[in-house]
């Protein structure tokens, strides 16, 4: 038969309450306690009933993940990290897809973390950047963890898992740099991505540090899609002057630039080179494999499930009482491929 948590408790020589403390993780149990506790848990192969623990008592055990990105690769990292954490943590996990920009957003998150009854959110870009989404939560007085681009920690009143991608996009732009490139062009992501600001930024600091002039025309407004690395590539090759090489914001605008060349007739390095950004499993899927920036979105997303889950029980042990915010950050790391070396 299926252990019991009465069947833990006895085991383990302690109480009910006792047990419930050490599978809620609220931290109160200490120990040789703590450890007689897990010793019975790990022997009986005890399993918690997370339906039957929400509803006897007030408090959630659920957290939930809201996203709107295109990109089916980083959502299904996204999740498998966030998942894994839950399942280490207790927790189980309400996946919520939509899109940012409907009039009803707001309306729309809301409704969905009240007929959920979440305990808190990990909320991934644009949705983790937009004001109108944050002070809603702040005003449900939720839990949430934001995934977002950047590294100022100064003003954040929630955790954040913070994505230094200005340092990585200007580490790409200065490998190009160094394969003989001076003509560099930039294929940007949706605007309304802080990512896509961040990166630009870290393009125009290298280009600035190695005395490079940024030429205007050089600059294509996209978005993160395959199709808009067709477009950008193509508009930016057929200019009197054009680049030798091309940083686009991820890697499928990156695919989409290799694809736009190929079809007329460039060589993949020796005529242009091409770097992505996110090591996406785009980046290795192309011939010559994609020079890109290594961003870990798996990890990332454990990360923040981890530290929304203890920050969770830290406000709720505190009871009202203030506790130190905890940030976590992420440089992607240079990934040199192919795409961009010089033969």
């Amino acid at each position: 038969m299926k252990a019991t948590i009465k069947d833990v408790a006895d085991l383990a020589g302690v109480s009910f309450k006792t047990v419930s403390r050490v599978i809620n993780k609220e931290g109160t149990v200490k120990g040789q306690t703590l450890e007689k506790v897990e010793a019975a848990i790990a022997q009986l192969n005890y399993q918690p009933n997370h339906a039957a623990r929400n509803l006897a008592t007030t408090r959630s055990y659920a957290i939930g993940y809201i996203y709107d990105n295109p990109n089916a690769y980083y959502v299904i990292d996204m999740q498998n990290g966030i998942l894994e954490a839950c399942r280490r943590q207790g927790y189980e996990l309400i996946i919520h897809p939509c899109q940012a920009d409907k009039p009803n957003i707001v309306d729309e998150i809301k409704n969905m973390i009240e007929r959920s009854q979440l305990a808190g959110l990990v909320i991934s870009p644009p949705l983790s950047e937009m004001p109108s989404v944050l002070s809603a939560l702040e005003e449900m007085k939720l839990n949430f963890v934001r995934i977002i681009s950047g590294s100022d920690e100064s003003g954040q009143t929630s955790p954040c898992v913070f994505i230094h991608d200005c340092e990585a996009a200007k580490a790409i732009t200065e490998h190009m740099v160094t394969q003989g490139h001076q003509r560099i062009a930039f294929i940007s992501g949706d605007e309304e991505h802080h990512s896509t600001a961040e990166r630009y930024k870290g393009y125009i600091q290298a280009l600035e540090e190695h005395d490079i002039d940024l030429v205007p025309d050089y600059v294509f407004k996209g978005h993160y899609t395959f199709e808009s690395g067709i477009e950008g590539a193509k508009q930016l090759l057929a200019l009197p002057q054009p680049p030798t090489a091309i940083f686009c914001c991820n890697d499928e605008i990156a695919a989409g630039a290799l694809f736009a060349a190929r079809l007329m007739g460039l060589d993949v390095p020796e005529q242009l080179a091409i770097a992505g950004f996110e090591d996406s499993p785009f980046s290795r899927q192309t011939w010559p494999k994609l020079t890109t920036a290594a961003q870990p979105t798996g990890e990332i997303a454990g990360k923040a499930a981890s530290a929304l889950i203890n920050h969770i029980i830290a406000s709720r042990s505190q009871k009202g009482n203030k506790f130190t915010i905890q940030h976590q950050h992420f440089v992607p790391k240079l990934v040199e491929r192919e795409s961009s070396k010089s033969k």
